[in-house]
C-alpha cells in the first residue's frame, strides 16, 4: 500500500473514532412539530408513552411545548425526545421497535397527530 492510502485510512479511522467519542457524550434530542384536534388527548397518550419507556429501560425525556415567538409558526405545537447519548437513542429505537405494546401505541399516536416535521439535534 502506498504511504498516501495509509495516511487517509489513518486520518478517516481518527475521524470516525473522535466522532463516535463526540456522539457518545452528546446528548440528542428529536423535535417533532405535529398538529392535533385534541391537544387533551394527545398529551395523554404522551404520559403512556412515558410509561413505555420507563418500562423498557429507555433513558429518553419527553416534553410537549407550544411555540409563542415563531412568526407564522406561533401556536405549534413540539414535542421533544432527548436523549443522554446517540448510543441511548439507538437503544431506545431497538428496544422501541421490538416491543408489541409500543408500536401499538405508536400506531395510536397517528390517529391523534399529524407530524409536520421531524428533525434530530446533537448537542454541541
Amino acid at each position: 500500500m502506498s504511504n498516501k492510502f495509509v495516511a487517509l485510512m489513518a486520518a478517516a479511522a481518527l475521524a470516525l473514532a473522535s466522532s463516535a467519542a463526540f456522539a457518545a457524550s452528546s446528548a440528542w434530542l428529536r423535535v417533532i412539530v405535529i398538529k392535533t384536534d385534541s391537544l387533551a388527548a394527545y398529551t395523554h397518550e404522551l404520559d403512556r408513552g412515558r410509561a413505555m419507556l420507563k418500562r423498557l429501560g429507555i433513558p429518553a425525556q419527553i416534553r410537549v411545548w407550544r411555540a409563542t415567538y415563531a412568526g407564522a409558526d406561533a401556536g405549534a405545537v413540539v414535542v421533544t425526545v432527548e436523549y443522554p447519548s446517540w448510543a441511548a437513542f439507538a437503544e431506545g429505537q431497538s428496544k422501541s421497535q421490538a416491543d408489541k405494546d409500543f408500536a401499538a401505541w405508536q400506531a395510536g399516536l397517528d390517529k391523534l397527530r399529524t407530524i409536520t416535521s421531524d428533525s434530530i439535534y446533537r448537542e454541541l
